[in-house]
């Protein structure tokens, strides 16, 4: 729970610094691309809530002492499941992110095109896999299985940056 609570903290904390990147590009997208991941990171610190509730129930404790340990239990295991519900909703935000983001990276000039395409698609994916779990949740885990190459975006964008850097060229001065 603390790790996604910081897990969240840092998603903002880079959205941030992908702001300073890319505001030159397009000032609006980056502003969206920014107001997504602070709506998913506010999702996901939420989220904890089920979690939280799920460890409580399985610790027992004298207020819930009215509750047999099958009905504890029963218990704990729904509150695990809307946790996931919770994930399968964020998905949507994932995705979203990565849209705005993958379109600044695109126009940059700055970084490969590919990898820009690539982020559209995987956010493209990540909405696809929100709503067929949400709607089709029995279909989602071959879903994936067909999405997960399309995911990989991420990974790609991360490693460019660490290894090759965003070859940014500095603004000209204005008098």
């Amino acid at each position: 729970m603390v790790a996604d609570v910081a897990g969240s903290v840092f998603f903002v904390v880079l959205a941030f610094a992908l702001y300073r990147l890319l505001s030159r590009v397009d000032p609006t997208r980056a502003a969206f691309m920014v107001a997504l991941v602070v709506v998913s990171s506010a999702i996901a610190c939420v989220n904890v809530l089920p979690n939280a509730a799920a460890l409580a129930l399985a610790r027992g404790g004298e207020s819930l002492t009215v509750l047999d340990q099958m009905q504890r239990e029963a218990l704990a295991m729904l509150f695990l499941r809307l946790h996931s519900i919770g994930n399968t909703v964020n998905e949507t935000f994932w995705g979203g992110w990565l849209l705005p983001f993958g379109m600044l990276v695109y126009r940059s000039g700055f970084l490969p095109r590919f990898l820009g395409a690539w982020l559209v698609v995987n956010g493209a994916a990540y909405v696809a896999l929100s709503g067929i779990g949400l709607l089709r949740p029995e279909l989602s885990g071959k879903a994936f299985l067909f999405a997960q190459p399309l995911l990989f975006g991420e990974l790609a964008i991360m490693l460019w940056l660490i290894i090759k850097g965003a070859n940014q060229k500095p603004l000209t001065a204005t008098v």
